[in-house]
C-alpha cells in the first residue's frame, strides 16, 4: 500500500508565498544536550558565572543549535514529507539576536525563486528563511536551496 506524499511539490510553490512552521521553546537541556553532541562546550553556552560578565548575561543556544531545532519544525510543517530530495545550499547565514533557554521560535520561509532542472521529475526552490522569537524580531536568516520532486505528469 502506498500513500502520496504530504509534503509540497515544485508546482505547489509561488514566487513570494510565506510559509510558516509551528513553534518551540528551547531549554537548558536543549544547549546542554547540543553541547554534548557536538563537542561544542564553550563557556558561552555552558557556564552561567562566566555569562554573567557577557552582553548576554546568561548562557546562549548554539547557532547550529537554532539552525537544526528549525529543520526538526521544517519537518513538523510536512512541506518536505516525501517530497525533498536534496538541500543543495544555505548561503548569507546570519545570526542576528541572541537564543536563550525560554525562547520560542519558529521559522518563516519565503519562496524567492524557483526553477526546472534538466530533468522532469524536479525542481530547485530558493527560500528566505528568517528564525523568529516568540518577539517576533528575526534571530537568525539565511537562504536555502532546496530540490524537490515534481508530480508526474499523466
Amino acid at each position: 500500500m502506498t500513500t502520496e506524499p504530504r509534503g509540497m511539490y515544485f508546482e505547489d510553490f509561488e514566487i513570494g508565498q510565506v510559509i510558516e512552521t509551528p513553534r518551540r521553546t528551547v531549554t537548558s537541556t536543549d544547549i546542554v544536550n547540543f553541547a554534548c553532541l557536538s563537542g561544542d562546550f564553550n563557556e558561552v553556552h555552558t557556564n552561567f558565572e562566566y555569562c554573567k560578565d557577557t552582553p548576554f548575561g546568561e548562557p546562549i543556544a548554539h547557532g547550529p543549535l537554532v539552525y537544526a531545532i528549525m529543520g526538526g519544525l521544517q519537518y513538523a510543517s510536512g512541506v518536505n514529507d516525501g517530497t525533498l530530495l536534496a538541500l543543495l545550499g544555505i548561503d548569507e547565514w546570519r545570526m542576528h539576536l541572541p537564543v536563550k533557554h525560554g525562547d520560542t521560535l519558529h521559522m518563516r520561509a519565503i519562496v524567492e525563486t524557483k526553477k526546472e532542472t534538466s530533468k522532469p521529475d524536479r525542481g530547485v526552490v530558493t527560500f528566505k528563511r528568517e528564525f523568529v522569537n516568540q518577539r517576533d524580531e528575526v534571530i537568525q536568516s539565511m537562504k536555502a536551496t532546496i530540490m524537490y520532486k515534481r508530480r508526474a505528469e499523466g
